[in-house]
């Protein structure tokens, strides 16, 4: 049993380590592209040592998205609902909404409590609709994010 243990906790690990490098690789990939779009060839990306937990965090999506299933099973409501009898593209864009939700909770609570000791990476407060400086309620494909952001560059 302790055995079995130990050997989730190391994939778990090995995997928040993965999610942590991927949020960084695409982060200075996005950051690059903004210096591109200013005409900037150096391509000049960045990112905080405060992302790596952040996005490491992302480990922990399907296993809060998998509960939910397990519970929208349960729902007498939902009939349904359970995914062994749920469409893939239903399921996939019920986990993606989810996901999405769940992440951007995420970036309001940790921007918020980053934003209390003075050192959140990122700051929304010059968008119109943001929430705290810490997020801002984006549309499922980003596109308003997108418009806006060729308005301030």
């Amino acid at each position: 049993m302790k055995r079995q243990y130990n050997g989730k906790l190391k994939e778990s690990l090995r995997n928040f380590c993965r999610c942590g490098i991927a949020g960084w690789c695409l982060e200075v990939i996005f950051t690059s592209s903004e210096s591109w779009m200013r005409g900037d060839m150096r391509l000049m990306g960045r990112t905080s040592l405060w992302m790596f937990p952040i996005y490491g965090m992302g480990v922990l999506l399907p296993g809060i998205v998998n509960t939910a299933d397990r519970w929208l099973t349960g729902l007498s409501a939902f009939p349904e609902a359970g995914t062994d009898r749920i469409s893939p593209p239903a399921r996939l864009v019920r986990h993606g909404l989810m996901d999405m939700v769940l992440i951007f909770t995420a970036e309001y609570v940790t921007g918020t409590i980053l934003k209390h000791f003075n050192v959140c990476p990122w700051d929304y407060s010059m968008w119109p609709d943001h929430i705290g400086g810490v997020s801002i309620p984006l549309s499922a494909d980003g596109s308003k994010y997108f418009e806006q952001k060729e308005s301030y560059i």
